[in-house]
């Protein structure tokens, strides 16, 4: 199982997570495993409506970290993403995005500053990231053999 090759500790639980959207119908949905010595622990999926396939990317990290906080709260915890955007919004961006009101910056003085999409949602993951320091938010190579990921793929897919 390819697994083992990205755990860091055996006493860190692994949550792999994944969204999914659809264009046309403006649906979308998310998934998250959480993982144990390759056990699998828990799992779970939902659906709704948003914006585009990063909404849902997000949804799925924020579903993982509430499980968390609710049910392995002092675990150290890598999760695992295949969406780059999340990881540099949960790992750099969020930082920036809080000290500047929610806003980008524009180099231009004149310009209007531009609000960042889904910012509730980022909101809301860094109020989680921030109470629970230990989990790390790490990328994963996306449809390339990694059983957690291709796990939460199926269950983000699934209708």
């Amino acid at each position: 199982m390819q697994i083992t090759r990205l755990m860091a500790a055996s006493d860190t639980l692994q949550v792999f997570t994944d969204g999914s959207f659809d264009v046309k119908s403006g649906s979308g949905r998310w998934a998250f495993i959480v993982l144990e010595d390759d056990r699998l622990v828990h799992s779970a999926c939902g659906n709704g409506m948003g914006h585009s396939n990063n909404t849902f990317e997000i949804i799925a990290v924020l579903e993982a970290l509430r499980w968390l906080e609710g049910f392995a709260e002092k675990r150290v915890t890598t999760l695992w993403t295949d969406s780059w955007h999340v990881v540099e919004g949960a790992s750099h961006w969020r930082n920036i995005w809080r000290n500047n009101g929610w806003r980008r910056i524009n180099p231009n003085i004149r310009a209007r500053p531009r609000k960042i999409p889904d910012t509730v949602l980022w909101q809301e993951m860094d109020g989680f990231l921030n109470r629970n320091p230990n989990v790390i938010v790490k990328w994963c190579k996306g449809h390339s053999g990694i059983a957690g990921n291709e796990h939460a793929d199926a269950l983000a897919r699934s209708r």
